[in-house]
């Protein structure tokens, strides 16, 4: 075999290869890029004060000005229930008091949060770990390690002034929008870890409006449905993959055969965490070729739908006809 065609026979097996690798080489710059033009169309707005409980002197000087309450002297240093600790400032579920123990150092100690409900910041005093709730980002207290009171060798601090103690198992709440609600809770509500759906509306500029306001297309509110759901038992991000499942997130106006912007479909968020979550599965869906119409919204005000609107599909003895569960993750 001559030298040329030896050279001629390697010049092809370059150029096959070459042309074998170049598509992997190039998807991820694309979906990199994907990502990054979904991140840019949405803005975290925090949790809005309408949202936020009405607080006395003392509670606003250790939930907004981070005070501390003395040692020993909160309701819950030393209770010992079975329940779930919210916050007192949004009701957001915190802790469970199945990690609860006693510590000895004179305010409530924990050895776990609920999954989501905490942040951690570096405090003022440059030593120590600040908690707050995830949601509102009210003080709650410190967080420590290397201390041994537990098998997970860490101890939340937390003022009781920050709590509200209920005799129940968690309940969290997430509100989403995707088209006539009757179809969104009744899917919901047969979901595992979900204890509820409720039907109504949000998102608009009018108080405690009613269906016939709605209906004007000029409240701005959207149909919506708030899942009461044990977070200790499913997450958001299984509701909110749930959601872009049921429902086509990719309609512009409206869901099925409802149309008008009473039917678009929208996450509501709560926290940062919420925010970033429907992000990311946003940015998946669209990196397989989707063109997502969902849009982020902050949490506003949800006022509950009129008595006939509630459980319809069950009362009716029927099945939604506009939504149906579609593999998407």
């Amino acid at each position: 075999m001559s030298r040329y065609l030896v050279l001629l026979i390697i010049i092809l097996i370059l150029a096959v290869i070459i042309v074998i690798i170049r598509p992997k080489a190039q998807a991820q710059p694309l979906i990199e890029e994907t990502m990054a033009t979904t991140q840019q169309r949405f803005t975290f707005q925090p949790l809005d004060q309408s949202l936020r409980n009405t607080l006395n002197a003392q509670e606003s000087q250790v939930i907004i000005n981070k005070g501390t309450e003395r040692a020993f002297t909160g309701a819950y240093t030393d209770t010992e229930e079975e329940g779930t600790y919210y916050c007192r400032w949004c009701n957001s579920p915190l802790y469970s008091s199945q990690s609860k123990f006693h510590s000895g150092c004179g305010w409530p100690s924990f050895d776990d949060e609920i999954p989501n409900a905490v942040l951690r910041y570096p405090d003022a005093d440059g030593s120590r770990t600040e908690i707050v709730c995830a949601t509102c980002q009210g003080h709650l207290g410190h967080v420590f390690t290397g201390e041994r009171f537990t098998e997970k060798n860490t101890r939340h601090c937390v003022n009781s002034i920050s709590l509200v103690f209920r005799q129940e198992t968690p309940v969290a709440e997430a509100v989403f929008a995707g088209g006539c609600f009757w179809g969104v809770e009744h899917l919901f509500e047969q979901k595992k870890g979900v204890y509820s759906a409720v039907s109504g509306y949000t998102g608009g500029t009018l108080a405690d409006p009613t269906y016939q306001d709605v209906l004007t297309h000029t409240s701005g509110h959207l149909e919506a449905v708030k899942v009461y759901y044990n977070p200790l038992e499913v997450s958001y991000e299984d509701l909110a993959k749930f959601f872009f499942e049921i429902h086509d997130p990719t309609q512009t106006d409206g869901q099925g055969p409802d149309i008008g912007n009473q039917y678009l479909s929208a996450v509501f968020y709560r926290s940062r965490s919420e925010f970033d979550t429907a992000v990311r599965l946003i940015e998946i869906l669209e990196a397989k070729g989707l063109k997502i119409a969902t849009t982020l919204r902050g949490a506003a005000i949800f006022y509950p739908a009129e008595e006939y609107h509630q459980d319809y599909y069950v009362r009716k003895g029927s099945q939604p006809y506009c939504h149906a569960w579609v593999k998407r993750f």
